[in-house]
This record gives structure tokens, C-alpha cells and sequence, in this order.
């Protein structure tokens, strides 16, 4: 089966091509630049790079969010454009999901974040069971303290995943001591060949109803309804 993967829901640009078990290319940059005006070129160059027609194409997997909203946004609409027209199934994979994967040999759990501003960050706990990653705690927008006090209390091996984790190293750290492990800079960037993988025998999704996994409302959107509550 050939996938095209996509992820722009945060700073990194993803975008993989795979053939069954074979990586047949991958972009990938960590840049603070406009995803809308470089994802489609991307797109375009691994395809013909990879000498593979948009009409050979059997389904799309997206990074569906958590993550930068505009981003997430930028990914899934072009995504469900591309799935629609090839007539191809969509499969969304969460963007937290995709960092964990690089736990794939981590005696532990794994828990890869995003930075969510004012203290908070997008998180999750994965594990990998009998060579399958698994869900322990569902991904969630939560204050980084109350998260590495919650993580504590696993009393086991944490992998930190993620280009925020600077951020929060402190409060991590304080909190977690000799329980935290930090992954290598270089675990850092979602892999969109990860991505691939993780959707790659995963069921379709309903092209019309398939939405980002946004957690949190926009600042704005949660302003309007807060003010609405009100009358």
C-alpha cells in the first residue's frame, strides 16, 4: 500500500511516502515559516522525486492535532482535499502519538508534549506493549506541574519527548528527578514516516465529518462563549 503522510500541526513540516514496509522518502524541516505556502511543494517534490503519481496513491494519513491551530488546520484540509479527489480513505493519527513512537524500545512510559503557553502544555502517556504502542492517558491540555506530579505517581521510567521540553525541563525535573529521562535532541522532531506507519492499517475515516483534535478551544472561540454564558 502506498501512504502519503502529512503533519504541519506545529513548527515541524512532515511529509513521508511509504510502500508497504519501505520509507520511499521523507521531508521534514523545523522551521518558523508558513506551512500554507510549503507543504503542497513538498508534496509535490517527494512524489515526483519518488517517481509516484498522485493517482498511485491508496491512502492519507494526517497529523490531526493537537498542536498549532492554524497548522493542524493547514494539514487536514489538505489532506481530506487530497482523499477526497483520489477517492482514497483518510486516516488522522494525533500529533502527540507520532513524538511517542520514539519510545519503540524504552523500558517505560513515554510522554511527548507541545507547549501550550502560560504554563500549559499538550501531553499524553504512551507505552509500548508486545511491540504496539499503547494509550494510558488520553492527550489532554494540562499545567506542567500538575502533570509531572500525576506522571510521579506511575512511579516508573518516563521518556520526555518533544522540541518544548526545554521549556519545562525544570519543573520536569524537579518534580520527576532520576525518574524523568530526557530523549536526544534528535528524537525531538515528529517523523512523518512514524506517521505513516501508525495509520497505515488504520480504517478510513469519514471524509465530510473528519475534524482536527483541536483539545482546547481557540482563545477567541472560548472568549465569545464565555460572553455569550453571560446573557
Amino acid at each position: 500500500m502506498t501512504v502519503l503522510a502529512i503533519d504541519t500541526s506545529n513548527a515541524v513540516l512532515g511529509v513521508a511516502l511509504t510502500d508497504g514496509e519501505t520509507v520511499l522518502g521523507e521531508y521534514m524541516t523545523n522551521l518558523k515559516k508558513n506551512h500554507s505556502v510549503r507543504v503542497m511543494p513538498a508534496i509535490q517534490q517527494i512524489l515526483a522525486e519518488c517517481g509516484v503519481k498522485p493517482g498511485e496513491l491508496e491512502k492519507v494519513v494526517v497529523a490531526k492535532g493537537p498542536g498549532s491551530y492554524t497548522g493542524v488546520r493547514i494539514g487536514v484540509t489538505i489532506a481530506k482535499t487530497l482523499a477526497w479527489s483520489l477517492q482514497i480513505p483518510l486516516v488522522g493519527i494525533s500529533s502527540l502519538q507520532i513524538m511517542a513512537a520514539v519510545g519503540r524500545y524504552f523500558d517505560g512510559m513515554v510522554s511527548p508534549l507541545f507547549d501550550a503557553r502560560r504554563g500549559q502544555i499538550y501531553t499524553g502517556l504512551y507505552r509500548y506493549m508486545n511491540g504496539q504502542l499503547e494509550t494510558v492517558i488520553n492527550d489532554c491540555n494540562i499545567l506542567a506541574s500538575d502533570w509531572a506530579n500525576t506522571l510521579k505517581e506511575y512511579n516508573q521510567p518516563v521518556l520526555v519527548v518533544g522540541n518544548d521540553f526545554a521549556i519545562h525541563k525544570e519543573t520536569f525535573q524537579t518534580v520527576l528527578a532520576d525518574q524523568m529521562v530526557q530523549a536526544s535532541f534528535t528524537e525531538y522532531n515528529p517523523r512523518p514516516s512514524e506517521l505513516a506507519k501508525l495509520g497505515m492499517n488504520q480504517p478510513g475515516e469519514d471524509i465530510h465529518r473528519f475534524v482536527p483534535n483541536y483539545i482546547r478551544l481557540v482563545e477567541a472561540e472560548a472568549k465569545w462563549l464565555e460572553s455569550h454564558n453571560k446573557d
